[in-house]
């Protein structure tokens, strides 16, 4: 067996108070594929820096293979002193990398190379930071939410990415469908420790609540043999004081044990405040259209919102979703058409970027600084208690909120976006850094929510639980409802993916499609997938011509099917599917030298 490419044993750290890491265990090997799960706050990130050796632990034993190349992707990755995304990207190649495969990744990633590292938007700048981590092709990948800012498209463009890749890859990811189609096993960190499950994410949530209840049935057992024991030495009766003492040693013991075991965090309590009844029409939107300069973000575009619809929007970055949201609320007039909404309507907005000042408190933040309590459905509750519900301790009451992690900034914005009396819930992709079982927690309320819903997600396993129709674009400004979820919106499309924004992002064949300009030209270069196709392809061509030639002489052979019937039979399966493949690479060739020749290249 191959020795492990990185392995962690028995970490512990502790930032105060109870430890963060406490005997935590990772192990890695070639082709591993594992998912690094746990909730908010549990120090799944933590792990992954001292893995990459950012943080130094303090217990325990970590080796990593000298040999080995690692890439490490932060959530929020630092581009200063670049003046280039292709710079950046460029400078996480080593000496013996192909320069090649950071051209081959910005451009597939649809990003601009000569622009500046400072100016790129939030999934850009994610898309950047994936191509840097990518391009040198590294023994261990350690990715740390590869899906934050990006749309569908690139999501699904990344697992093809990872499940080709040869990398051993650690990732965290709160993208159920992401984990489960990438991951091989999953590692559990739940109160300090790590447990490993040898199966995909797939199967990690059942064998989790398996764990969960045999710990509590051992605990409540635990609880009872006390019980017993205390009785014993009240009434029992005396027998030797050696003996005696022994009992009493294990029952201080196991009283010991029972106090100091950490429970399983608690859920939260995800409840939306009602409001009055809206009217049964919620929006009324009539050949709305929408312009930017020369792009058409909406053409043409009527719907009709009824009282409990719950409406996602789905797309590429960058397609017009959030412009779409705000015409159908209102916020944004349309350059064309009209927007109509219903009476009585209560509507409670997430937005996207949700802009928060690092300096005020939990406290000031949910009450808007009156007082130390907040209404709730009508009720006055103090603000502790109401933050107890979204998981947050009394002490963090005064906690500026530039001290809180990512998830628990999202469970904030949350906790007061649910204590407003609403109807209709307007909700810019409210999934972002949430755990899975706050997740379950939103899918719950958005599913069960008696007004309406309309929101926008990239989480696909969200929108499949929760939406009842799906608005798509298509081109030109052109958007289309679709009944049910994702998945059913994909089968109504007869596509698995969305266009990207240029054509080079999604290839239709091994080689990518020609690389168009913004105006609909030919790019003036060949993809780096061209050129090595074009390289390859005569060297594959005449290899299938020879397998070819040598299956036909097999079967001119008159006794071949008298003597094997059946090798006959998959002979002629494999000479069918080589010229088929022969055809194809033929075909492929000339699309591409003609492409050279029009280009120059």
């Amino acid at each position: 067996m191959a020795p492990p490419l990185l392995n962690l044993d028995g970490i512990k750290l502790t930032f105060g108070g109870a430890p963060l890491l406490d005997g935590a265990s990772l192990v890695a090997g070639e082709g591993d594929r594992i998912a690094l799960v746990g909730r908010n706050g549990s120090g799944k990130s933590t792990l992954l820096k001292i893995a990459a050796g950012l943080i130094e632990a303090q217990d325990g034993e970590i080796f990593r293979q000298p040999s080995a190349t690692i890439r490490y992707l932060k959530q929020m990755p630092d581009m200063e002193g670049f003046s280039t995304v292709l710079g950046y990207v460029e400078a996480g190649l080593g000496p013996a990398d192909d320069p090649h495969r950071a051209t081959y990744l910005v451009e597939n990633l649809d990003l601009d190379p000569s622009a500046d590292p400072s100016n790129l938007s939030g999934g850009e700048a994610r898309r950047a930071a994936l191509a840097r981590v990518l391009a040198p092709q590294p023994d261990i990948l350690l990715l740390d939410e590869p899906t934050n800012h990006l749309d569908l498209a690139t999501i699904e463009w990344l697992e093809g990415e990872l499940v080709r890749s040869t990398s051993a890859i650690i990732v965290i990811s709160h993208d159920r469908r992401f984990l489960e189609r990438v991951s091989k096993s999953t590692v559990w960190l739940d109160r300090g420790q790590t447990r490993r499950l040898e199966k995909g994410f797939a199967h990690f949530e059942e064998w989790r609540d398996q764990l969960l209840e045999e710990e509590e049935r051992d605990q409540h057992k635990l609880g009872r043999q006390i019980v017993r024991e205390e009785h014993w030495l009240r009434y029992g009766v005396s027998a030797r004081r050696k003996r005696n003492m022994r009992r009493l040693g294990e029952l201080h013991s196991m009283r010991s044990q029972f106090r100091n075991h950490r429970g399983a965090e608690g859920k939260a309590t995800l409840q939306a405040s009602d409001a009055a009844e809206s009217g049964k029409l919620v929006i009324e939107a009539k050949s709305i259209a929408k312009t930017f300069g020369e792009r058409r973000i909406v053409s043409d575009f009527s719907i009709r919102v009824q009282r409990g619809d719950r409406i996602g929007l789905v797309g590429p970055n960058g397609a017009g979703k959030t412009t779409l949201l705000k015409m159908l609320t209102g916020e944004l007039p349309p350059d064309a058409g009209t927007v109509r909404l219903g009476v009585n309507l209560e509507i409670a907005t997430l937005d996207q970027k949700r802009d928060l000042d690092l300096d005020e408190t939990l406290s000031h933040y949910l009450t808007d600084g009156r007082g130390d309590s907040v209404v709730v459905n009508g009720e006055e509750r103090h603000v502790v208690s109401y933050m107890k519900d979204f998981l947050f301790k009394p002490e963090q009451a005064r906690t500026p909120i530039r001290e809180l992690s990512g998830g628990e900034r999202a469970r904030l914005v949350l906790a007061r976006l649910l204590a407003r009396p609403a109807n209709l819930l307007v909700l810019d992709e409210p999934t972002n850094d949430l755990d899975m079982e706050t997740l379950d927690l939103l899918q719950e309320l958005v599913a069960g929510f008696p007004g309406t819903v309309i929101l926008v997600s990239h989480d696909r396993d969200f929108l499949d639980r929760t939406v009842t129709s799906t608005i798509a674009p298509d081109s030109d400004g052109r958007w289309i409802e679709y009944a049910g979820g994702y998945a059913d919106m994909l089968t109504q499309r007869g596509t698995k993916a969305f266009v990207q924004k240029t054509p080079k992002s999604e290839p239709k064949d091994r080689t990518g499609a020609a690389p168009k300009t913004p105006s609909g030209g030919v790019s003036k270069k060949l993809s780096y997938k061209q050129k090595f196709a074009l390289e390859k392809l005569p060297g594959e061509i005449e290899a299938t011509t020879g397998k070819i030639t040598a299956l036909e002489a097999k079967m001119a052979d008159a006794a071949f099917y008298t003597r094997d019937p059946e090798g006959f039979a998959k002979t002629a399966t494999t000479l069918d599917t080589l010229r088929a493949d022969l055809e194809r690479m033929e075909e492929e060739w000339l699309e591409l030298e003609m492409l050279r020749e029009e280009i120059g290249g």
